[in-house]
Formats: structure tokens, sequence, C-alpha cells
């Protein structure tokens, strides 16, 4: 089975459920300004595997949080999760579309195209009543995904360093616009206020209706007021999780040049005094 779209619906979903090569990850998180991590152990969708941003596909012995695996360490966890080469993998979250974007992203990133996230996630599933199971630890066989990176996709510090210099491409900001103007602090603790020089603002939420996605017409509305569909945009947002959901969002309204901004506000905050 083959994806031809980043976005398929519950009632895809359902349908497909059996589908010999279907690989359906959980990508949940909690957000930054969330104490504890919602269930995540129970009345998921069947089959699910849990894909751990945080602890299995993030380097943490980086200084700053969710920071872009080597193509080694996302190999060897995504073997561990039973994926293989020709999967077709649909990825959730149980915020509606948040991290699972971001997981998403890490594919694509790492040479994996048949890979979508679900539009609306778990609180659409479970808003249609389709049926639900308990968690279960994988515990099939080990995969044979090799991933191999693709450098155009995830921009470092440096990149963007350069990027704030080049009128050609476009650096947006995923974030609210009261952090983006600087008009509250930041949810992590310590970080300043800012923003990315010459960077623009589109908050994240902007590209939703309820827990889905908004209408593709939609979309390239929202996105043609910073760029044409030709234009280069690197995503940014406060740790690089919020970008992926502006990524998705373009590259269902037709944009091809894009890239996400690994560190994002957090690294540059750190990084930086102005």
């Amino acid at each position: 089975m083959k994806l031809n779209k980043p976005l398929v619906s519950v009632a895809w979903l359902k349908t497909n459920l059996e589908a010999s090569n279907l690989v359906i990850l959980n990508a949940s998180i909690p957000k930054v300004s969330e104490k504890i991590a919602m269930a995540s152990e129970e009345s998921l969708i069947p089959y699910t595997r849990f894909f751990d941003i945080k602890n299995k596909f993030s380097d943490t012995s980086a200084s700053f949080p969710n920071t872009f695996p080597s193509e080694a360490q996302f190999t060897r966890e995504a073997q561990l999760l039973g994926i293989d080469c020709d999967s077709c993998i649909v990825i959730y979250d149980d915020k509606g579309i948040y991290s699972s974007a971001r997981a998403w992203w890490l594919f694509k990133a790492f040479g994996h195209d048949n890979v979508a996230v679900l539009d609306g996630g778990l609180p659409e599933w479970n808003k249609l009543n389709c049926a639900t199971e308990n968690y279960q630890p994988f515990q099939g066989k080990s995969g044979d995904f090799v991933g191999v990176e693709n450098k155009k996709l995830m921009k470092f510090f440096e990149d963007v360093k350069l990027e704030t210099q080049n009128a050609s491409h476009i650096i947006m900001d995923a974030r609210s616009e009261e952090r983006f103007n600087c008009l509250v602090d930041e949810p992590r603790e310590g970080l300043r206020r800012g923003r990315i020089p010459n960077s623009v603002n589109l908050p994240f939420e902007n590209v939703l209706d309820g827990h889905c996605l908004k209408k593709e017409d939609d979309l390239k509305r929202l996105f043609s007021k910073f760029a044409n569909t030709n234009g280069h945009i690197t995503f940014s947002c406060g740790s690089g999780i919020t970008a992926c959901v502006l990524a998705l969002g373009a590259q269902l309204a037709g944009y091809k040049y894009l890239s996400v901004y690994d560190g994002s506000w957090t690294e540059w905050g750190s990084l930086t005094s102005s």
C-alpha cells in the first residue's frame, strides 16, 4: 500500500486497518506547559506502536530538547518498532495534530516518504466512535528499515544564521503571536523572549480547524500571503515540534522547498542575545 498524500482520514485508516504493510504509530508527547503527560497506555487505535520522540527518536545527549537523532539511532529505533523499508506508516497523537507531524517529518528526513499523519488524531478517532484497545508494547520481529538523511529537510543554527540574511528564504515561526511579539514569557524556564531576525509569524493553530487540518484551499490562501509555491521556507517554533505542523500544511498546499529548524527558538534564544 502506497500513500499519495501526507494526510489520511479516520475513515481511510478504519478501512485499511488490516493492510499487511501498515504500521500505526502513536507519537504523543506532553506540551512543555503540561506538568504531567497525558495517558498513553489505554484507549488507543488498534495495532498502535509507540513512537517515543523524547527518549528514542531524539539525541538525548544534546543540549536542547527534541534534537535530531543520528542516522544510526533513527535506524536502530525504527527497526525495533518492526518498521520495514516498504512499511506504510500512519502517525497520530492524542491532541489532534501536534507531535505526530514531528514524527512524520523525521521519517521524511530519513528518506521514508510512504508516511502520513492521521487527520484529527486520536480525538477524531474517538469522536467517530471507532474501536480502541489498551496499549501493548511491540514484541514483533525487527524491521529492515535503513534511514538515509535528506540534508535538505532539517536546518541547524549556522544554516538559519545565513538564511536571516537571505531575502529569498523565508523563516516562518509557528509560535503564538504573543510569544513571537515578545508580549509573554516563554513557557520553557530560563529562555528569553524574542524571535529570529527577519522571521515571519504563522501560529500553528492557524492551519487547524479544531483537531484537524484546514482544507487545502484554505491552506493555500494562508501560505500564499508569505510565499509562492516555489518559495523556500524554513519553519521554526519553540523546540522543533509545531514547526512540523506548518510543514505538513505547506506540503498539502503545494509547497516543495521546505525545511525545519531543528533547534528552533530554544536554541536560537539560548545561543544569541538579540
